[in-house]
């Protein structure tokens, strides 16, 4: 076992005795002295653990550096697998990327000009048969989706939809929360109320990988899974821009993020340009409207160094309102998620840190930040000229997505650091 995952096990068993140790107390029972001394070093038990761990990983991503190509040589060490357990798809996808359709085994051509697969399509240029084509693998795309999510946050948020055109898709909505009725005497005539409606729209954009050359002795090396390595370079370049519009986009040549859409439920008070008190979230929570708050899924969202800020925050029964998770996959191991306020917490490493002004947490129904997909992610394979003469083969990704914040009634709601 790496000192990593010794450190994360170490971590994860800290933190269940401090959520045992928690939950021994209703939330309007002040928790005994002696009790509330344990839990502290349980908390600081885990901060130190977590501390050793960020420095863990300083010193691996410092060995990384000393070696720009330790990243390549990570990623295809992972990508690597034995020709016995390569899948049919990634071997006839890797004879089409080497030499094209005439590269394929026989039974895997015909099926694909039969259109009796979807693991692989296939499209020539309209211009010149030399610049190949690009190949579109269902399975290949929903493993990108899955990385993408690694990269950021918004998308394990918000609700993603798949649409068949990038046409603009409108949103019809109506605020009609201060409608109200009225009481009317016997053959009175009702008084008129118009209701109103406006629209949101929500775009979608062309997105690029950027290109990425790599030479023919990489394809063609038969223990080299190409798929999964051009998957995770691709996966991460559009991962962190998608992440960084779907949260801070300004809605204009770009999509409309989060951020931009919401509006401000809670202003710190002078002097809390770069801190949070407990009062604080107790009136973002309330500038919520129950309608939204007691909605399942309804969280907070932050920057890591805004968590740290929030730890050792305590409420007034000497209970603190963090409270660390365990083990990664709680869902499935039975451990817990990290919670604040007894609701869970995202972090999204593209949410603002806490800053004069900034709005450094946002509070609500995040699922109603709405991101479309526009059909599948496509790869182009190019050969032409610029790349063979340096011995490559080139490779680019296109998505048309985008988001937009979906709401009219705020649903979620950001606290702002205050400005002095």
């Amino acid at each position: 076992m790496s000192k990593l995952a010794q450190l994360r096990a170490q971590r994860d068993a800290a933190a269940k005795q401090a959520n045992d140790l928690n939950n021994k107390y209703p939330a309007d029972q002040r928790m005994p002295a002696a009790e509330a001394e344990k839990l502290d070093q349980y908390l600081a038990q885990v901060e130190a653990i977590d501390d050793e761990i960020v420095r863990e990983q300083k010193m691996a991503r410092l060995a990384l550096e000393s070696n720009p190509d330790a990243v390549h040589e990570a990623a295809l060490n992972a990508a690597t697998r034995e020709p016995g357990k390569q899948g049919e798809e990634a071997k006839a996808l890797r004879a089409f990327l080497t030499g094209g359709i005439n590269a394929m085994a026989d039974e895997d051509r015909k099926r694909m000009l039969a259109r009796q697969t979807p693991d692989i399509r296939a499209a020539m240029s309209t211009t010149t048969n030399s610049e190949g084509g690009y190949t579109v693998s269902p399975e290949y795309y929903r493993q990108l989706e899955i990385a993408m999510k690694a990269f950021g946050g918004m998308r394990g948020l918000a609700k993603v939809i798949r649409t068949g055109s990038g046409a603009t898709m409108n949103f019809p909505a109506a605020d009609p929360t201060t409608e109200v009725g009225e009481i009317v005497g016997q053959n009175a005539t009702a008084t008129a109320l118009s209701t109103a409606f406006t629209n949101i729209t929500l775009d979608v954009y062309k997105y690029s990988s950027k290109s990425i050359a790599l030479p023919f002795e990489l394809v063609q090396d038969t223990f080299i899974d190409i798929e999964a390595y051009v998957q995770y370079l691709l996966a991460m370049r559009l991962g962190r821009i998608q992440n960084q519009h779907f949260t801070t986009g300004t809605g204009s040549g770009q999509p409309r993020g989060l951020l931009t859409g919401v509006s401000v439920g809670k202003t710190g008070t002078t002097g809390q340009t770069g801190t949070i008190v407990y009062d604080d979230f107790v009136d973002l929570e309330h500038s919520i409207d129950p309608a939204y708050r007691n909605q399942p899924g309804v969280g907070y969202q932050m920057h890591d160094t805004s968590l740290k800020v929030v730890r050792k925050i305590k409420d007034g029964q000497n209970r603190p309102i963090f409270v660390p998770g365990y083990e990664a996959n709680a869902m499935v191991n039975g451990g817990a998620p990290d919670t604040l306020m007894g609701r869970p917490i995202h972090i999204n490493q593209d949410m603002p840190t806490m800053a004069a002004n900034a709005k450094s947490i946002t509070f609500g129904q995040h699922d109603k930040y709405v991101i479309r997909d526009v059909m599948d992610l496509t790869v182009f394979r190019m050969t032409d000229s610029a790349f063979t003469l340096n011995g490559q083969i080139g490779f680019v990704a296109f998505m048309r997505t985008g988001g937009n914040f979906i709401d009219v009634g705020g649903a979620v709601k950001a606290y702002q650091n205050s400005a002095t």
